[in-house]
């Protein structure tokens, strides 16, 4: 999918990405959702199902929290509070702590609420305003939005779909 370059090519990457995640997420074996098999966020580590969506949670909500320090008025911090862009590692176990507690059906609605929210973030803003002029360093809003969005969901289901495929048999009995 090629970069969205105006506020209706952004939109419609969310919600194509977003669809595509969800489809894929569908197939996880319930059994699975807090299995540490998946290749991790950081260099030799492991995650589960959940942690992935709880990585997804954390951006798009730190998007969110991005626009509202803008608007009222106090200094950015980006990526997040006390963590530095050499630093993603930790930001990533910050984002999995945060949701440990969520049942997997509440983790997938929770991305979705996030995911709503950013879409009237978008929907509240001009073309003009999402991509005319840099938001952050080199970056306009627009590109930031999708770099922590529809980006992730895409590196998201690429990560999703391998180790589906390498879901023993026997745990593929409970896909649905």
């Amino acid at each position: 999918m090629a970069v969205p370059s105006s506020k209706a090519e952004l939109m419609a990457a969310i919600g194509t990405t977003f669809a595509q995640l969800e489809a894929d997420l569908d197939r996880v074996p319930r059994t699975l959702v807090r299995a540490q098999t998946l290749p991790g966020h950081v260099k030799n580590t492991m995650m589960s199902p959940a942690e992935l969506v709880s990585y997804l949670i954390g951006w798009n909500e730190e998007v969110l929290t991005w626009h509202e320090r803008r608007a009222a008025g106090l200094p950015d911090e980006l990526p997040a509070a006390g963590i530095k862009w050499n630093q993603l590692g930790l930001l990533a176990q910050r984002y999995y702590d945060a949701y440990r507690d969520e049942q997997w059906e509440e983790l997938r609605a929770h991305l979705e609420s996030a995911k709503d929210s950013l879409l009237a973030l978008i929907e509240s803003h001009t073309d003009a305003e999402l991509y005319g002029n840099q938001w952050y360093g080199k970056w306009t809003m627009g590109r930031m939005i999708s770099l922590n969005s529809s980006s992730p969901y895409v590196n998201a289901r690429g990560r999703l779909r391998v180790w589906l495929r390498a879901v023993p048999e026997h745990e593929a009995d409970d896909l649905p």
